[in-house]
């Protein structure tokens, strides 16, 4: 019975249903409550009305319609809208998650569903080791993959059991502030910089983690490749439209898993999505660094990017490197001399200048003095309805220019023309077994972008010119710290790619049990035998064998990198003012238009040059101003537009930031950056 007084005409019955495993106690409560009950009160009262004797502590109120978490105790039901017609679910806000790693294992482990996602991959990674969290996210598989794995496991006669590591012992997993596992914010070394094995020293650490050194060896390497019939089974991209499909999932890093209607052991991939792998280092980023390769590895297997045959063999062969190595005891591989992880040491600064443009520790250029370049090389210009006119011109590059003229002695005079290079797009065209070293020039010009090749006679031409260009396009001279790096870093690229002039006897392929189809994609294992498969990845395995194991993982993602499509997340995009579809690539430092049918670059807008960037959410319309006046609109047609406003956002942030940071990053300007104002 309610007595006179609670049965006030301020107070109103409230539903409210309770998530526990007691089959002997009833689920639905009603409770007799006021719009100034704060959520802290209503959570009160119903405890004492479930009368079990258990840990409450991570149990919060869902409410249904709303699709939000009542996480502010102290607000009141009327501050919050609750009323009488809510459906209110209380429930453990941390659950169990599969997520399906880079490297494709899968990894069972407990998140928080009501932290925001940014947050919860926060988590997420200091259990799984990896530092820098904010480079990676959360993705829905597209409809098309997950078609196909339904197809393949209705076609497979027996049961598909997947194996699962399940981490959800984890004292970080758990909501509780317990062992860092092997994330740790000190300097300590925690893992050997060649082999990538866990530092002896920090052995202990696996005690109280979730990683045992098994699993970590899980994570942190590479394991043999799965077989050419598996490959075959897996979702391919074969036009820009279907490779925008894999970036229409990514989450909210806003909103919390729960109010995105990701339901407890549903499955998401852990992904990179900012190409930007700040300040790697092997010392604490092996489980970072073999992932970082594995997305890589699957992209080039899958074709989500594309590649030269040359190019792909030098992949093949950096692959088929580790397989072997890894079939060596790690323990032999554990006591390495100073002078390797000095190699080590100089491939990461490369590594690191080429990602984000940072000082090298050679001595500062006199900046007041630019380098310029002048020397012979041929131009080409493509024609549309005759053969490319190919002709020799004295060419000078200074600043961020290039001009040509007609000979070395008219060089006092004007030029013939002069192309300015910043927000232009440069594209290798390179075979070096046939000597051909070129350079695509896409210079954005007012009704979209004028096509040039340069055509130079040598590797080490072709390096110095092709750096000034990278650099120009950014906005950057010849005098920039990054511009040597840069030469060295395109000359070793070569030098890989040259395996014909290796003076190594190839071994015979039989005599080596590998199986070229698992290294590369379907395309060539259609194309090629596979004993003429195992030779060519054998000949460019002569410049890869003699690299420390991390390296050849460096070398690996530095090539990847070095491919004209690397870091672009496609979307299908309507331009305001246009009647037809475009596609948008969207990279670390650039939005490209490109046209859907032919996948050529139309115009580029580099984001040094942005303004401000809104969202009119009521249309969801992305509008950007760019400096001289340029300003652009679109609708997303692939994926919600919040994605590409939290991608630009979220590249600006990531610009912003340094090695004095320590570490901590300021959650509140990533949100303010990508969160929007819906």
């Amino acid at each position: 019975m309610i007595s006179s007084s609670e049965y006030g005409s301020h107070s109103w019955e409230l539903l409210v249903t309770v998530d526990h495993q007691h089959e002997e106690v009833q689920k639905e409560f009603l409770l007799r409550v006021t719009g100034d009950l704060h959520i802290g009160g209503v959570m009160l009262k119903l405890v004492e009305q479930i009368k079990i004797s258990q840990d409450w502590s991570d149990y919060a109120l869902w409410w249904e319609q709303k699709k939000c978490w009542l996480l502010k105790t102290h607000w009141t039901l009327d501050k919050c809208g609750v009323q009488a017609d809510a459906k209110l679910f209380f429930t453990t806000q941390h659950k169990m998650l599969r997520l399906r790693l880079p490297n494709m294992k899968t990894v069972r482990l407990k998140v928080s569903f009501s932290s925001v996602v940014f947050k919860a991959v926060s988590d997420i990674c200091k259990i799984l080791n990896i530092r820098r969290s904010e480079e990676l996210s959360l993705l829905k598989q597209s409809e098309d993959a997950l078609k196909k794995k339904k197809k393949k496991d209705k076609n497979s006669k027996e049961p598909v059991t997947e194996d699962i590591l399940n981490l959800c012992n984890s004292p970080v997993s758990s909501g509780l502030s317990g062992s860092p596992g092997l994330y740790s914010k000190t300097m300590t070394p925690v893992y050997d910089p060649i082999s990538g094995t866990p530092a002896s020293s920090t052995i202990t650490w696996f005690s109280d983690s979730p990683l045992t050194e098994q699993n970590c060896s899980i994570l942190a390497f590479s394991h043999p490749n799965c077989s050419p019939e598996t490959l075959a089974e897996m979702y391919q991209p074969r036009t820009l439209a279907d490779k925008a499909k894999l970036n229409a999932g990514w989450l909210d890093s806003s909103r919390s898993l729960m109010e995105q209607g990701i339901l407890e052991d549903d499955q998401l991939l852990l992904r990179f999505k900012y190409y930007t792998f700040f300040d790697l280092n092997p010392k604490y980023d092996a489980v970072r660094i073999n992932q970082i390769y594995e997305q890589a590895r699957w992209a080039i297997l899958l074709e989500e990017i594309d590649c030269t045959e040359e190019e792909m063999l030098i992949f093949a062969a950096l692959q088929a490197y580790h397989v072997n190595k890894l079939s060596l005891s790690s323990e032999a591989q554990d006591f390495t001399c100073e002078s390797e992880v000095d190699e080590v040491e100089a491939a990461l600064s490369n590594l690191e200048v080429t990602l984000e443009g940072g000082n090298t520790s050679n001595a500062l250029e006199d900046i007041t003095d630019i380098p310029k370049l002048a020397d012979n090389l041929r131009l080409v210009r493509p024609r549309k309805l005759s053969l490319k006119a190919i002709k020799p011109y004295w060419f000078v590059f200074k600043d961020t220019s290039v001009s040509y003229f007609k000979n070395k002695e008219s060089a006092q005079g004007g030029p013939i023309e002069k192309l300015n290079l910043k927000g232009c797009e440069v594209v290798p065209d390179v075979n070096v077994a046939a000597k051909k070293f070129g350079i695509k020039l896409l210079i954005p010009v007012a009704d979209g972008m004028n096509e040039v090749y340069l055509r130079c006679e040598n590797e080490n031409q072709y390096a110095r010119w092709m750096a000034a260009c990278v650099l120009a396009s950014k906005g950057k001279t010849m005098a920039d710290s990054s511009y040597h790096p840069e030469v060295h870093k395109i000359l070793s690229f070569l030098k890989m790619k040259n395996w014909a002039m290796s003076p190594q006897a190839v071994s015979d392929p039989e005599s080596i049990d590998m199986k070229p189809e698992c290294f590369v994609s379907l395309r060539y294992t259609k194309k090629y035998k596979s004993k003429q498969l195992a030779a060519r990845i054998l000949e460019a395995h002569q410049n890869v064998c003699q690299m420390p194991l991390v390296e050849a993982k460096l070398r690996f993602i530095q090539a990847w990198q070095s491919l004209p499509e690397f870091g672009l997340s496609y979307y299908i995009v309507r331009f305001k003012g246009s009647k037809k579809d475009d596609m948008l690539g969207v990279s670390y430092n650039r939005l490209i238009r490109i046209d859907i049918a032919t996948g050529d670059p139309i115009t580029t807008w580099r984001f040094s040059n942005m303004k401000q960037w809104n969202v009119n959410w009521e249309i969801r319309q992305v509008a950007i101003e760019f400096d001289q006046n340029v300003s652009i609109a679109f609708t997303c047609l692939s994926a919600d537009c919040k994605i590409i406003h939290e991608y630009i956002g979220g590249y600006i942030f990531l610009s912003t930031r340094s090695k004095d940071q320590n570490e901590t990053l300021d959650e509140d300007l990533f949100h303010k950056l990508t969160g929007g104002q819906e």
